[in-house]
């Protein structure tokens, strides 16, 4: 009995599912495309925000009413900046997120060289001391 319920609830789940319209597929997968600006590291598709909420019913009515994804994302874009994006684009206006994981990185290395050729030196003139 237990097993058949089971069965039935997946079924059920299932179609739930495939019932989904193109439009609705669409809307989702522009979702997962932009970030979502009050949580910052997850998609609009995945946030469980107020702000996520209003902007995946707009993409929604932007897909509904035949706008092409390109338009989509020009709006976003035009209403939260290049940040929205998953995958910014390379222009002087995000050289720090594109460039600046990359120069902190950099920076910590010379800085980590500089710490290890002192020791070492330090090291060097306490054995000519002695």
């Amino acid at each position: 009995m237990i097993r058949r319920l089971a069965l039935l609830l997946v079924m059920c789940i299932g179609c739930a599912h495939a019932q989904q319209s193109p439009d609705d597929e669409r809307a989702r997968h522009l979702a997962e495309h932009f970030r979502c600006v009050v949580c910052q590291n997850q998609s609009l598709a995945d946030s469980n925000a107020d702000l996520a909420a209003d902007l995946r019913a707009r993409i929604r009515e932007q897909v509904g009413q035949g706008a092409s994804d390109e338009q989509i994302q020009a709006y976003m874009v035009r209403r939260y900046g290049d940040f929205v994006l998953y995958r910014p684009p390379v222009k002087p206006a995000t050289w720090a997120l594109w460039f600046g994981p990359f120069a902190v990185l950099a920076a910590g290395a010379i800085a980590m060289a500089r710490y290890v050729r002192r020791a070492q030196q330090a090291r060097r003139s306490r054995r000519t001391t002695r």
